[in-house]
């Protein structure tokens, strides 16, 4: 399926590895230049050169705070000035640590809705006037818990449902303009963050990781993790031509995993 993203701009949150990588990956083989960004310097400069080499794709590799209101407007506005347009905005950032109500400071709330809530509506804010200009895409990457929550993630339970909230209002307001809004689900993704938590697990109950690992896997009906690459075809979908029609929708991408019937 011929996606049309040929020539088109974008930019990815958290995209130095994982989903947000994949993601990356994903938009540049469709012929999209990308605006890629992430706090670790080293390991954006990898990233950007290992798109760059698979693609031939135009990369631009920034260091940023998702948390920093000064960090996202200069993202959006080098991205522009280097691409001379935006089309498309993924909204991504890592999630906030475990724990349950009485585990969190008033410090650590305001920090997971910096990162994880005010991160995509700052982005989304700054990049608006662009993708007016020719209609635009913006996804934003939240997580399953949004449908079913989590009893281990009270922080990504809350901030994460405002993300959904806003991108809900935002596609009614902005449909006129020609510009989609919707929110991408992944589930159990064998990602960094993802085996990080399951290897914590592990030693809190005095499992071996293996252990945990394939209990989680069984949980799924498809038997196994996901992969990033799963969530990132589904985002390039998202953002081409023949998913105009589709806007202020909340897709999981979980194997099945989640029973929530929407």
């Amino acid at each position: 399926m011929e996606l049309g993203l040929t020539g088109k701009a974008a930019i990815v949150g958290g995209s130095s590895r994982g989903i947000g990588k994949a993601i990356a990956l994903a938009l540049a083989q469709e012929g999209c230049d990308v605006a890629i960004c992430a706090r670790g310097e080293d390991d954006l400069k990898t990233t950007a050169e290992e798109i760059r080499s698979q693609t031939g794709a135009r990369v631009l590799p920034l260091v940023c705070d998702m948390s920093s209101y000064d960090d996202i407007q200069r993202l959006v506005r080098e991205a522009a000035k280097t691409f001379g347009r935006i089309d498309i905005v993924v909204n991504n950032a890592g999630g906030p640590p475990p724990g349950t109500f009485d585990d969190f400071s008033e410090e650590e709330w305001q920090q997971a809705v910096d990162q994880n809530f005010l991160s995509a509506v700052r982005t989304t804010r700054e990049a608006l006037p662009h993708l007016r200009r020719q209609g635009g895409r913006v996804i934003n990457i939240t997580s399953v818990a949004v449908k079913q929550p989590i009893d281990s993630l009270i922080l990504s339970n809350a901030v994460r449902l405002g993300v959904v909230g806003m991108a809900k209002t935002l596609s009614r307001q902005v449909g006129k303009d020609g510009i989609t809004v919707n929110n991408v689900c992944p589930g159990n993704i064998a990602t960094q963050r993802l085996l990080s938590l399951f290897k914590a697990r592990a030693q809190r109950e005095g499992r071996p990781f293996q252990e945990v690992l394939e209990e989680e896997e069984s949980r799924t009906p498809t038997g196994s993790l996901g992969d990033p690459a799963d969530v990132a075809a589904l985002v390039a979908f998202l953002a081409s031509n023949q998913a105009r029609y589709i806007s202020g929708a909340t897709i999981q991408v979980d194997g099945a995993s989640t029973t929530a019937v929407f």
